[in-house]
């Protein structure tokens, strides 16, 4: 996808996938403001940054992905596991051996200003996106050649080869904008769609305090919510930082916090008959990636001793204090189910293996402190994330054990993006956000021209498999290849996973009825979540 923290929200992570913004306080920190907790009526959220981007495909932050959710349909859903459900689709399938795919739409959802939602739209954008490049989902559907609307409920996709990844790419990745609206813009990419909102969510954008608040309206018989969304408005109230939105959720002034609690301050959450905390599995990874293209990092040898050289366990125990599980070192993570690989195995932490490697390969310590010569390596990560500021020092300290020097490097995350987007590092400590496909994720991250392959790995066989997996049309054919993807790169550490994160979200104990979706972009503050949540 952060639709990833970084490039898939770069561009989706960077999804991460890379969803920090800048925040103002709220304009009432104390909660006199009018819209605080304690409403049936009104949902009140926390985030922590303010909206950048109103254009759903343009939007990269949390906030930006939270609001323009409520107002813009994607044709697809996501369940826990990672599988696609309906929302504006009600049928999808491939078709002339995968060169082309169809889609059905529902015929119910309106826009805002009583347009109906229909297949010219969703052509509309998808032809957007290709032409203009727009941000992850133009890499994702790079097999796309042209729409061919069938009826106003049913779209035919032309596709340059076979892409079993295609329609579960378009189906949860590219919101649906309106066509009468966005056509008339010029470059869709530029438009700032900061005022008149014309939308087809469960709520509609109606008042922007920037720095305080953006208040969403309910929009009557929203048929995806059998009786319409059950709260009349959505507030999100900006807050300098997570502390401070815990502390208004202790007293009463919001009603949920959209971001996900660092673990330290989720357990002082947890005795507050108040408040309930929703635990919500990650789609992503936190990880280490090594510039295979930087010497010595280009030697399996010396990647192979820096994964013997991390204490996975410690790293989950003390810095995610247990809300975080092992993904066996490999990129299938548990929350995948249907894709893991039950041979695959955590890489095993030992210092005298690493210096063990080497040794044999060459290295030696010519100064007598413990510390092998040239291998001194410099690991960038944003250290405004409180969860890999603290392992990386974990990283730093074990790796002195294996006579590994690395030096840390917390950087803003603006310089921090900018740095591993130019690969201009030794080691790269981050995190995924969503990587729900396999056969896409992998193709975006690991292929020798992948567009997120920031370790900048290039394996013709792992180019082969992948392009393989990509070619078959269920995952029945992929689960194969992709499994083989994923040990050559468990193999040849192109990725060191560490771990993937239980998300803790917090809410008021007066409503209910969420509905939780996977990663931290769904999770509670999902459309049909807030739709259908209510208060006692």
């Amino acid at each position: 996808m952060r639709t990833f923290r970084r490039a898939l929200a770069v561009a989706v992570g960077t999804l991460s996938i890379g969803l920090a913004a800048t925040a103002c306080a709220p304009s009432n920190p104390d909660g006199k403001s009018g819209d605080g907790g304690g409403s049936a009526d009104r949902i009140t959220i926390g985030t922590t940054a303010d909206v950048l981007n109103y254009n759903p495909l343009v939007g990269n932050s949390r906030t930006d992905t939270w609001v323009t959710n409520l107002m813009y349909p994607r044709l697809m859903s996501m369940g826990m596991d990672g599988v696609r459900q309906p929302y504006l689709a009600t049928k999808w399938e491939y078709a002339d051996g995968g060169r082309k795919a169809k889609v059905t739409l529902r015929d119910d959802l309106t826009w805002s200003d009583g347009e109906k939602v229909t297949a010219d739209d969703v052509a509309f954008t998808i032809d957007a996106v290709a032409k203009e490049k727009i941000g992850v989902v133009a890499g994702l559907i790079a097999s796309y050649q042209k729409a061919t609307v069938l009826s106003p409920t049913e779209i035919e996709f032309q596709l340059s080869q076979p892409d079993g990844t295609f329609l579960e790419n378009v189906g949860f990745w590219m919101p649906v904008v309106p066509e009468h609206v966005f056509s008339k813009v010029g470059s869709v990419q530029k438009f700032a769609n900061d005022k008149d909102w014309v939308s087809a969510g469960p709520y509609k954008l109606t008042t922007v305090e920037r720095g305080q608040r953006y208040v969403l309206q309910r929009v009557e018989n929203f048929p995806l919510v059998p009786g319409g969304p059950k709260t009349k408005e959505v507030v999100f109230r900006v807050f300098p930082d997570v502390n401070t939105e815990a502390l208004a959720l202790r007293n009463g002034d919001v009603d949920l916090i959209a971001n996900a609690l660092p673990p330290p301050l989720a357990k002082t959450l947890e005795g507050d008959s108040k408040i309930k905390l929703v635990s919500v599995p990650s789609l992503g990874w936190a990880h280490m990636q090594y510039n295979t293209k930087r010497k010595p990092l280009d030697r399996l040898e010396v990647r192979q001793a820096l994964a013997a050289a991390v204490d996975y366990e410690s790293i989950r125990r003390v810095a995610l204090q247990g809300k975080a599980v092992s993904s066996n070192s490999s990129v299938l993570t548990p929350t995948l189910k249907q894709w893991q690989d039950p041979t695959a195995k955590e890489y095993t932490h030992d210092p005298a293996k690493a210096k063990q490697l080497l040794t044999g390969a060459g290295f030696k310590d010519g100064n007598g402190d413990g510390l092998f010569d040239g291998l001194s390596l410099r690991m960038i990560y944003d250290q405004a994330d409180p969860n890999i500021s603290k392992w990386a020092q974990l990283v730093r300290d074990s790796s002195k054990e294996a006579g590994i020097e690395i030096k840390l490097e917390g950087l803003e995350r603006n310089t921090y993006v900018e740095k591993y987007t130019a690969r201009d590092y030794d080691i790269y400590a981050g995190s995924w956000a969503i990587m729900e496909n396999p056969p896409a994720n992998l193709a975006l991250a690991f292929k020798c021209d992948g567009f997120i392959n920031y370790a900048n790995a290039c394996d013709p066989e792992l180019d082969r498999l992948i392009d393989q997996a990509r070619s078959q049309l269920d995952q029945a054919g992929q689960k194969a290849p992709i499994q083989q993807a994923a040990k050559i790169i468990s193999d040849k550490v192109y990725d060191n996973v560490l771990y993937v994160e239980e998300f803790t979200i917090a809410h008021s104990a007066k409503w209910s009825n969420f509905l939780v979706q996977p990663s931290e972009l769904l999770s509670i503050v999902n459309p049909v979540s807030l739709a259908q949540a209510t208060a006692d």
